[in-house]
């Protein structure tokens, strides 16, 4: 994910933000973590991390928390060295209710393409089983054929 460095295009935005969704539905804290500068700086909701052990760890605990989970994120705009997104993921708790969380990104990235600071805002919405929209295998990417977020609903 770090050869694709600032600055920044339509397609190199468009494959970093690809890039971020293929290691995250990947659901594993280490390999995600090292997308981050050492120091990277998050809010994520109402938590705010520091540096790769904070975030490995906060990601491991995601998972283990987030059933299932699997994640679209879609480029909302760019800048040299700056790309914002929107984003839906759904999972499901250990009771078996799922979720549908929809979400804006802001992540700037330093010289060599890491990122250095992640800004998240998100919110979960309860969902019946039967209105989930993402069924691809939760061992691999989404499928290049599945659309992507549909239009907010």
């Amino acid at each position: 994910m770090t050869a694709i460095k600032p600055p920044f295009n339509f397609a190199t935005a468009t494959a970093k933000v690809r890039a971020a969704e293929d290691a995250w539905n990947s659901r594993d804290p280490e390999t995600v973590s090292l997308a981050y500068s050492p120091d990277s700086e998050w809010r994520n909701r109402d938590q705010f991390l520091q540096g790769r052990d904070q975030i490995r760890e906060f990601l491991a605990g995601k998972w283990e928390r987030e059933l299932d989970y699997r994640l679209v994120k879609s480029l909302w705009s760019y800048s040299e060295n700056r790309i914002g997104v929107r984003f839906q993921y759904e999972y499901h708790d250990a009771d078996g209710q799922w979720f549908r969380a929809y979400g804006n990104e802001l992540w700037e990235f330093d010289e060599a393409g890491l990122m250095r600071r992640r800004e998240a805002s998100i919110n979960d919405v309860p969902i019946p089983a039967d209105q989930r929209r993402f069924h691809w295998p939760t061992s691999g990417p989404r499928p290049l054929m599945h659309a992507g977020i549909p239009e907010v609903a």
